[in-house]
C-alpha cells in the first residue's frame, strides 16, 4: 500500500504505536527514495506532534554521514528531468511539480530549466533541489539563477534545508492538523 494512502487512514497519534516496519513504510515517502530516515527515528516514539517527528527526521539527515546525505539529494530528481518526462516521479515529486506549473511549461522554459539542471549538476555534483511546494514558476526560476552561483558546500546546506522543507509539506499533508 503506498504511503500515501496509508497514512490517510492512520491518526498521527496512531503513529506512535504501529510497528516499527509500518512506522517506517507510512513514513518512507517524506524523505525521496530514502526510508533509513524514518528507520532513524522509530526508537525515539513517541512524538507529541508533527512538528517534533519533523525534527527528529531532519536531525536523522544531519547526523547522517556525508555520504548519506548526498545520496538523499541524488534520491531527489531533477525538475522537468528525466524521471518527469517518463512519468517515474513518486506520487510526492509529481504532485509538488504539478502544483508550481512545472508540467505546463514553455518549451523556452522548459529548455532553460533544462539547461539550468546539468549547469546546476556540472558545478555542485548533485541535483538543484527546491521545495516546490513554496515557489511559483516565476520564483523557482529566480532560485535556480540565483543559486547556481553559489559555492558548493553552501549549496550542499541549502539543498538539505530545502529537503527538510519538502519533507514538512510531505508530513502536514499526511497528518492534516
Amino acid at each position: 500500500m503506498p504511503p500515501t494512502a496509508n497514512a490517510s487512514a492512520l491518526a498521527f497519534t496512531t503513529l506512535n504505536s504501529v510497528a516499527a516496519d509500518a512506522f517506517v513504510h507510512t513514513l518512507s515517502g517524506v524523505f525521496e527514495h530514502s526510508a533509513w530516515v524514518a528507520g532513524r527515528v522509530v526508537a525515539l516514539r513517541p512524538f507529541q506532534s508533527v512538528l517534533h517527528l519533523h525534527q527528529a527526521m531532519v536531525s536523522a539527515v544531519e547526523q547522517a554521514s556525508a555520504g548519506e546525505q548526498l545520496a538523499l539529494l541524488f534520491a531527489h530528481p531533477e525538475l522537468t528531468g528525466i524521471e518527469a518526462q517518463q512519468g517515474a516521479l513518486t506520487v510526492e515529486s509529481d504532485r509538488e511539480q504539478k502544483r508550481a506549473g512545472l508540467n505546463a511549461l514553455s518549451p523556452s522554459e522548459f529548455a532553460h530549466i533544462q539547461a539550468n539542471n546539468q549547469a546546476y549538476r556540472a558545478r555542485h555534483g548533485f541535483p538543484f533541489i527546491i521545495c516546490v511546494g513554496k515557489h511559483t514558476k516565476q520564483s523557482l526560476f529566480a532560485a535556480f539563477d540565483r543559486r547556481l552561483g553559489n559555492a558548493r558546500d553552501a549549496e550542499m546546506t541549502e539543498a538539505l534545508a530545502q529537503v527538510a522543507d519538502i519533507a514538512l509539506l510531505r508530513l502536514n499533508a499526511l497528518f492534516p492538523s
